[in-house]
């Protein structure tokens, strides 16, 4: 099995934050400060949550979008 990446694991979390709208952008900056066992642990959380997000958690998952 091939080993993920920060980045391919970045952007499987962007396609789960999306939530119906225009995919967003997350900082690559980011990529600097989390480990890839932090990014499985968010990408894996949000694939349970995905179906239930709440209003809660999309205010949340909006800190992690970059902004032009």
């Amino acid at each position: 099995m091939e080993e993920e990446s920060k980045e391919t694991l970045l952007k499987e979390i962007e396609a789960l934050i999306a939530y119906g709208n225009e995919e967003p952008t997350i900082d690559p900056a980011l990529l600097a400060y989390l480990d890839l066992p932090s990014l499985r642990a968010i990408r894996d959380r949000l694939h349970k949550k995905r179906s239930t997000l709440t209003e809660e958690d999309k205010v949340w998952l909006r800190n992690f979008r970059k902004e032009d």
